[in-house]
C-alpha cells in the first residue's frame, strides 16, 4: 500500500479513541490500583503522573511521530524517517514478532473475560463460597477445552473488525466501544463509592503515604506509566500511520495517556470501595482479583440484592471485555499492517493468517495452566515465556531503539517539522519533549528493564 493510497482515520476524535483503545486494556484494571494501594496511594499516583508526563508522552510522540511520517509499515517508516538507512527497516520486526506473542497470551485472558461475562449473565456467580470463586476459577483455567473456545471466538472478534479495515472496522469499533466502556467504569464507580465502608478504599486508594516512597516504590511508577501505554510495542506507531497530516501529535499523546490514566484511576474507584466493604478480604493483584476477589466481593456486598449483585458484576465483566477487545485489535493490527505494506497481501487475508497463527499460539499458552503445565522452556510454560519475552525484552528494548533514534538519529529539523504540522501549529514544550525523549526517557527505559529482570534489587 502506498502513500498516495493510504486509508486514514476519518476524524480527530477515531484517531484518538483507537489510540486509546490500545492503551487502556485488562492491566488498568487490575494492575493500576493494586500498585497504588501498595506502594503509598496517592504519593505513588503523583510519581506516576510525573513519569506519564517525562517518559510515556514523550515515548507515545515518538511513536506518532514516525508512524505518521512513515505513513507505512513500522520497518519502512523506520528506513522513511532515517534518511534511506536501510538497517533501519530491522525495526519492522518488532510489530511482527511482538503482535505474534503479545496478542497469543493476551487473547487467552481476553478469553477468560468472555467467559466470566458470560457467567456473570447466567448469574453463575450467585450462593457461592469464597473457596468455590477459587476452585471454579482453577477447573475453568486449566480445563483443556472451553478457554480455548473463549480464545477462538475473542480471536474471530478481532478477526472481523481488523478485516473491515482501519474506518470502517478499527475507528468505528473503538467509537462504539470506547464510550460504552467509560458509561460503564463510571456508573460502577459512583455506585461503588456509596457502598457501606467505601471511605476505607477510598483512603487506602488517596491518602499520601509519603513514608512509603522509596527507590522500589518510584521504579514501580516509572514502570506503571510505561508499561499502561504500551509503549515500544508499535501499536500506536501502526496507528499513526493512518493519521492525517493535520492530526496534533502532541494534543492527542497528552489525551490518550489522560484517558488512560482516567480509567486506571476510576477503576480503583469500583475495586477498592467494594473490597474494603467486605471484612476479611484485601485487594490482591492479576487475575486473581478479577476472577476470584471481585465476584465473591460483588455477591457479599450486594447479598441482599440479588438484582444489583447481578447488574454489577454483569457491567463489570462487560467492561473488561470491552477493555479487552479494545486493545487487543491493536495487537492484531500490527503484524498484519506489515503484511499488507511489505507483500500487498489483501487485508482479509493478512488478518486471517495472523489470527490463525495466534490461534495455535495461544491454544499452547491456554494449556500451559492445565494438560502441559509440565511443559517449560527455560523453567517457564508458553504463556509465561510470552509475557517474559515482550515485557521484560521487547517493549523496553523497543521504547530505548525509538528514544534512540527520535533523539539522536532523526534529523531536528523534520522531527519538529512533523511535531508542529509544518510549522501550522506552536509547540511551545518542544524543548522539553527533545530533552525528554534523547536523556530522560532512556535513562528510565534503562532503569525499568534491568529492574524487571531483577537486577536493581
Amino acid at each position: 500500500m502506498t502513500k498516495d493510497t493510504r486509508i486514514f482515520f476519518g476524524s480527530k476524535i477515531g484517531a484518538i479513541l483507537a489510540a486509546a483503545g490500545s492503551s487502556v486494556g485488562l492491566g488498568n484494571i487490575w494492575r493500576f490500583p493494586t500498585e497504588t494501594g501498595a506502594n503509598g496511594g496517592a504519593a505513588f499516583i503523583l510519581i506516576y503522573v510525573l513519569f506519564m508526563f517525562i517518559l510515556g508522552i514523550p515515548v507515545m510522540i515518538s511513536e506518532f511521530a514516525v508512524g505518521r511520517y512513515g505513513q507505512c509499515a513500522v520497518g519502512n517508516a523506520f528506513e522513511k524517517m532515517s534518511g534511506g538507512k536501510k538497517w533501519w527497516r530491522l525495526m519492522g520486526l518488532v510489530p511482527v514478532v511482538s503482535g505474534f506473542l503479545v496478542l497469543s497470551y493476551y487473547a487467552v485472558v481476553s478469553g477468560w473475560t468472555l467467559e466470566y461475562a458470560f457467567v456473570a449473565g447466567a448469574n453463575g456467580f450467585a450462593g457461592k463460597t469464597a473457596a468455590e470463586y477459587t476452585a471454579d476459577f482453577q477447573s475453568f483455567s486449566s480445563d483443556p477445552i472451553k478457554p480455548c473456545i473463549w480464545l477462538f471466538i475473542l480471536l474471530a472478534l478481532n478477526c472481523a473488525i481488523v478485516a473491515m479495515g482501519i474506518q470502517k472496522g478499527i475507528e468505528r469499533g473503538a467509537k462504539i466501544m470506547m464510550p460504552i466502556l467509560f458509561v460503564s467504569i463510571l456508573v460502577l464507580a459512583v455506585y461503588s463509592m456509596t457502598l457501606p465502608g467505601a471511605g476505607k478504599g477510598l483512603e487506602f486508594l488517596f491518602k499520601p503515604d509519603f513514608s512509603k516512597v522509596t527507590s522500589s516504590v518510584v521504579l514501580s511508577a516509572m514502570g506503571q506509566a510505561f508499561f499502561s501505554l504500551s509503549v515500544g510495542l508499535c501499536c500506536l506507531c501502526t496507528y499513526a500511520s493512518y493519521f492525517r497530516k493535520d492530526v496534533n501529535l502532541v494534543k492527542n499523546a497528552v489525551s490518550v495517556a489522560s484517558i488512560d490514566t482516567l480509567v486506571a484511576i476510576m477503576a480503583g474507584l469500583i475495586i477498592f470501595p467494594a473490597v474494603y466493604s467486605v471484612d476479611g478480604l484485601s485487594p490482591n493483584e492479576g487475575p486473581s482479583l478479577v476472577f476470584i476477589t471481585l465476584p465473591n466481593v460483588f455477591q457479599q456486598v450486594f447479598g441482599g440484592a440479588p438484582v444489583l449483585a447481578y447488574l454489577f458484576s454483569l457491567m463489570f465483566y462487560f467492561l473488561l471485555v470491552m477493555a479487552a477487545i479494545t486493545s487487543s485489535i491493536s495487537m492484531l493490527e500490527m503484524p498484519v499492517s506489515f503484511f499488507i505494506d511489505s507483500f500487498g497481501t489483501s487485508r482479509t487475508t493478512a488478518s486471517v493468517i495472523v489470527t490463525v497463527v495466534c490461534f495455535v499460539l495461544g491454544i499452547a499458552c491456554a494449556l500451559s495452566f492445565g494438560i502441559w503445565s509440565d511443559v517449560k522452556i527455560y523453567g517457564m510454560g508458553f504463556f509465561d515465556l510470552f509475557d517474559f519475552l515482550v515485557a521484560k525484552f521487547i517493549m523496553p528494548i523497543g521504547a530505548l531503539i525509538l528514544s534512540i533514534f527520535t533523539g539522536w538519529i532523526v534529523n531536528e529539523r523534520l522531527l519538529k517539522a512533523e511535531l508542529t504540522n509544518n510549522g501550522t501549529l506552536k509547540q511551545p514544550m518542544y524543548g522539553i519533549f527533545r530533552l525528554c525523549v534523547r536523556y530522560v526517557a532512556p535513562a528510565c527505559i534503562i532503569l525499568i528493564f534491568l529492574n524487571e529482570l531483577g537486577l536493581l534489587m
